[in-house]
């Protein structure tokens, strides 16, 4: 199966840690586990253990495209890191960005991303869609869209699926097994920006909202939440 699994930046590291060798090791096995299962997989990471544009919007007079391009080279940074660790590890990884830079990554070609995949390399996707105003959210449901996932797999920071309210904040909070995008936009769940999944409704992309630890075992049906592409 192809799928597409989305990072946050903050899974990288633990604590004040930027990346620790901790967390950046459970996700590399995790990885491999899928590939040896036959499964083929990219990433799109995000960048906010580095930088956040919306940090920089409107302070010091930084306009929020710069700001926006500023982090997108955050997830250049997390992506080169990934990439690096994977290779220790004999997971042979490409990093294709969507902001060219030559010297130190593949340009993004759909086509190119694709025949890496099926020879069984990683891809990791960075610099979002390469243009200010998106997330890496909405980055994630369209490269899985352009490279034909059958899934996208949202790894998530401190909670294993989607819930009623941030269970971190609300005691209340109730996890939900299964949803439709339409339910999810109508009551307006925050588990990702609505553009991305408004975009998932429209095309019918599946995602399945899972956590960190749970990556290698998305397909159970006891693992995380899943959303319906309806």
């Amino acid at each position: 199966m192809r799928i597409l699994i989305k990072l946050s930046g903050g899974s990288l590291g633990e604590g004040e840690r930027k990346f620790s060798e901790g967390a950046l090791e459970r996700i590399a096995a995790q990885i491999k586990s899928l590939l040896e299962t036959g499964n083929q997989i990219a990433l799109v990471v995000g960048g906010g253990n580095l930088f956040r544009g919306r940090d920089l919007a409107g302070w010091l007079a930084i306009e929020r495209a710069t700001a926006d391009y500023v982090g997108m080279l955050a997830t250049v940074q997390n992506a080169l890191v990934l990439r690096d660790y994977f290779e220790s590890k004999g997971i042979v990884t490409r990093v294709s960005s969507a902001v060219a830079m030559a010297q130190v990554c593949e340009g993004y070609i759909p086509k190119r991303a694709i025949r890496h995949l099926e020879k069984g390399r990683v891809v990791i996707f960075a610099s979002g869609l390469g243009v200010p105003f998106f997330t890496t959210d909405s980055a994630a449901v369209q490269r899985a869209l352009e490279i034909g996932a059958g899934m996208l797999v949202m790894a998530k920071d401190g909670v294993d699926g989607l819930y009623t309210a941030d269970p971190r904040k609300n005691t209340n909070a109730m996890k939900i097994e299964s949803i439709t995008a339409s339910e999810v936009i109508e009551k307006n769940l925050k588990f990702a920006d609505q553009a991305a999944v408004v975009l998932a409704r429209e095309q019918g992309l599946c995602i399945k909202v899972v956590g960190i630890e749970d990556i290698g075992r998305f397909g159970d049906e006891c693992v995380g939440s899943v959303i319906d592409g309806r």
